[in-house]
């Protein structure tokens, strides 16, 4: 993922959690806005240190970004994303936070209607 479709600013994650909607499984937080100016989704990262050590945090966000990667073709555009990792990440591989974040997706209808890989 390129690092201008990151949200690094803390501004820019307060716009997402005020004034943009919510969905939640077990694993993972979403917050969603749409914002038209902008021609590709961006994606925000948080993994608390209740997680686990930096290197457990630095895994799960190396597996979101990849699984955002792997699931570009698929997402909507003009989004600004945050994902909040919770507890359960911290035992799970690569192939389980995909599915957990696909379903988040696919429940706030972001993903497009093709068949997505799990």
């Amino acid at each position: 993922m390129k690092k201008n479709y990151r949200i690094k600013k803390n501004e820019e994650f307060q716009y997402v959690f005020k004034r943009g909607t919510s969905f939640a499984n077990r694993q993972l937080v979403l917050y969603y806005v749409k914002k038209e100016d902008q021609h590709h989704f961006r994606v925000g990262l948080s993994v608390s240190k209740k997680i686990g050590n930096a290197v457990m945090r630095n895994q799960i966000k190396r597996y979101l970004r990849q699984a955002f990667q792997e699931l570009d073709p698929f997402l909507k555009q003009h989004y600004d994303l945050v994902v909040i990792a919770r507890k359960p990440t911290n035992q799970m591989d690569f192939h389980e936070i995909k599915k957990s974040l696909t379903h988040v997706l696919t429940k706030t209808h972001l993903l497009k209607k093709k068949k997505v890989q799990k």
